[in-house]
């Protein structure tokens, strides 16, 4: 399989790492799930509830069955990884959902539409890391780190569940980067901004195009789901060794550009 790396990428070694990825299917998780097949990790875990997928992850990768909002499968895919591998080093949150019927305020949403949000993007990232830290905290080392969004810091119309609930998943990084620092974990989020995936291109589709999303960010053009893993990779070495408890946005200057005032509701 060609590299999918943009050109002049750093490759941060992983050699011997053991690495999971939740909702690594597809978008930004793929994109995570290839960059550390790319750079030597021991064994790379998908965790996705797409299973047709399976037959299209990178050499080397593995897939697992999992519904991250259920804490059996949660529960069942680290003991998995545990028992093939021996340890989890590395955790990456990013199985999150954004359906059509959320695009609302929360005065005309549905609440079994707010909870399924609430279970996958939010609970999923607390079961999955619930049981990934019990084994991190017998090896004193670890890193997990949480895919939040662009809209974790600033919000648009018509967002009413997404925005809070990714907000928590810095949250969650932040408590979790203070309650486990001194049983050798690191625990950071990533905000990535309008980045080039599926979930992306629908909500364009629904708003009329992206070439006016693009020209609002000081670099001119939305971003590629290998720079955010890239920003991971970085991210979970040891180059950062000493980042923990805080969040990096990788969003072309978009948010300090203000563009998220505008009406568009980007994850």
């Amino acid at each position: 399989m060609p590299s999918s790396r943009p050109s002049g990428s750093v490759s941060y070694d992983n050699s011997g790492r053991v690495v999971i990825v939740s909702g690594g299917a597809s978008g930004i998780g793929l994109a995570i799930l290839q960059a550390f097949a790319h750079s030597r990790a021991a064994a790379v875990v998908c965790l996705d509830v797409n299973e047709p997928a399976a037959a299209t992850l990178p050499p080397g990768a593995h897939f697992v069955r999992c519904d991250t909002s259920k804490e059996a499968d949660c529960r069942a895919a680290v003991a998995w990884t545990v028992d093939r591998f021996g340890a989890v080093d590395v955790l990456v949150n990013n199985a999150a959902i954004q359906p059509p019927a959320s695009y609302q305020p929360i005065d005309q949403m549905p609440a079994e539409v707010w909870q399924r949000i609430v279970d996958v993007n939010f609970t999923g990232y607390t079961l999955l890391a619930k049981h990934t830290l019990t084994r991190m905290k017998a090896q004193h080392s670890g890193v997990i780190i949480n895919i939040a969004s662009g809209q974790a810091h600033r919000t648009a119309r018509q967002v009413g569940a997404y925005s809070p609930i990714k907000a928590g998943n810095v949250m969650q990084a932040r408590q979790w980067g203070v309650e486990y620092a001194r049983d050798g974990i690191r625990v950071v989020s990533v905000s990535p901004g309008a980045i080039d995936t599926p979930l992306v291109r629908a909500s364009l589709e629904r708003q009329g195009g992206g070439a006016a999303l693009a020209n609002r960010h000081p670099l001119g053009r939305i971003g590629r789901p290998e720079e955010v893993a890239q920003a991971v990779l970085w991210l979970s070495s040891a180059d950062a060794s000493f980042v923990t408890a805080t969040d990096l946005e990788v969003d072309g200057g978009l948010g300090s550009f203000g563009a998220f005032a505008d009406p568009y509701p980007m994850p």
